[in-house]
């Protein structure tokens, strides 16, 4: 028989080896995850923008629709989508999108959509909402921390920040800068007396993905947050530009893309930090032959994504927002009745023909409340199918609701 005293000096050894890969890997991310985020530029962000959106994306569907391939209670449900909640998650762009003002500019409009954002009047903020601030890279460094004081300031007066508030940093290159936006973060809580802030990394530069001495950077500068990460976000056009693709194959597809989204991936894995697709630049506007093409490529893109665990995307126009809750819906509704069978089946230690491990168990269980999460099912029909409230489910995905 082992001496005990061998089995007590290995448990006191990886003692300190548990806590720190709990610290370092807690588990899949804390409640929803929005299905997309939708970038607008600060200068057009109003209080309509949700409400507008809308109705830009229902009257788009009404003029050039229906959307091919989807059956009339899926058209249904993505009709009260748009009705109820167009936009999910709402990123105030004062980078690419926005551009290069002048600084009185860029102050001014800083103000005006805070200022929104503060009051939080109903229908003008999404559940998630923050801003995209220019880069910490030299040219843009000292801009981009002063909007985001002067938003934050603005925003506090008119008043308050809303839950869900997160703060997107693009074209991360180094763990240096990801540690200055984290002293940058915690001098600004403590100027405001603000709990600590939501920081989003964009992963659009070589440099984050993989580092000069060979490491995957990413999981460096996510670690390097100090528990403030909540989400990466690829950067489709910048990072292709940047290994040098040709701008007509640039595309959320490309080899490339799935290679550096594919690090993402691993690097989340297990930590509670979310990770988001990119977006396609090719809007549905034009002729109606146009708009159609562009709606078949962006649902087959979303429901592309959804395919390879990627449960968030950007979306840039109006007219994309019908194929994105399509795609969504459609997705978690086609395998709604084998995995509520299969999940009930291991719970109840049934035969189904599939021998589940715990871990395609916990799988399931967070593939349905994604469904209810997103609006594609609804709670009686998860309760009829598999059996478990939400509760229940987030108990088994081993995630908070």
């Amino acid at each position: 028989m082992l001496d005990p005293a061998v089995v007590a000096a290995i448990d006191a050894r990886l003692a300190a080896d548990d806590a720190a890969r709990l610290a370092a890997y807690p588990g899949p991310p804390a409640g929803r995850q929005p299905v997309h985020t939708v970038y607008v530029p600060a200068d057009l962000f109003q209080p309509e923008t949700l409400a507008s959106w809308g109705r830009q994306a229902a009257a788009s569907v009404a003029t050039h629709g229906p959307l091919e391939s989807i059956s009339q209670s899926l058209a249904e449900r993505v009709d009260a989508k748009l009705a109820r909640e167009p936009i999910e998650d709402l990123r105030i762009d004062f980078e690419d999108g926005y551009g290069i003002r002048s600084d009185a500019t860029e102050d001014i409009d800083v103000r005006a959509a805070a200022t929104i954002v503060g009051l939080g009047e109903p229908g003008t903020v999404p559940a998630f909402v923050g801003l995209r601030m220019k880069s910490l890279e030299d040219p843009t460094r000292l801009r981009g921390i002063r909007t985001l004081d002067l938003f934050l300031e603005t925003a506090l007066i008119a008043g308050g920040l809303p839950d869900g508030f997160r703060v997107t940093l693009p074209k991360v290159s180094s763990v240096e800068q990801v540690l200055a936006m984290v002293t940058l973060a915690e001098a600004l809580e403590s100027t405001y007396a603000i709990t600590p802030l939501s920081i989003e990394l964009q992963v659009e530069t070589p440099q984050a993905v993989l580092g000069p001495d060979g490491t995957a950077l990413i999981a460096r500068m996510l670690h390097a947050c100090a528990g403030r990460c909540v989400g990466l976000h690829y950067g489709t056009y910048d990072y292709s530009a940047s290994v040098g693709i040709a701008a007509a194959h640039q595309s959320m597809e490309h080899p490339a893309a799935d290679y550096a989204k594919a690090v993402m991936q691993v690097a989340a894995a297990g930590t509670g930090v979310a990770v988001s697709d990119g977006s396609t630049n090719i809007v549905p506007v034009g002729t109606p032959a146009e708009i159609r093409a562009a709606w078949a490529l962006h649902y087959r893109l979303v429901l592309r994504s959804l395919e390879r665990g990627f449960y968030q995307g950007w979306d840039l126009h109006p007219a994309q927002l019908p194929t994105r809750f399509a795609a969504t819906f459609a997705f978690f509704r086609a395998a709604l009745p084998s995995s509520a069978a299969r999940l009930r089946a291991y719970l109840d230690k049934q035969s189904s023909g599939v021998l589940d491990e715990p871990a395609t168990a916990k799988a399931l269980a967070g593939y349905l409340l994604r469904g209810l999460d997103s609006g594609a099912v609804d709670e009686a029909e998860v309760a009829e199918a598999a059996g478990l409230t939400p509760t229940a489910l987030a108990e088994l995905a081993g995630r908070q609701l």
